[in-house]
């Protein structure tokens, strides 16, 4: 291995290393229960404004 090809991995090392935290920074974290997307709410019926269980 001559000194152009250390070089040229050490280069793609760094763009990958480069790429990969670019990416990690574009993930953002989601609120469960937010909008209702954790519960399901009986809206017609006995059980009406309650909590369903189950979803039917």
């Amino acid at each position: 291995m001559n000194i152009f090809e250390h070089r040229n991995l050490l280069e793609a090392e760094g763009k990958r290393e480069k790429r990969k935290n670019f990416l990690r920074s574009l993930i953002r974290s989601v609120e469960t229960g937010a909008n209702g997307t954790q519960d399901y709410i009986v809206k017609k019926g006995v059980g009406k404004n309650k909590i369903a269980s189950t979803r039917q």
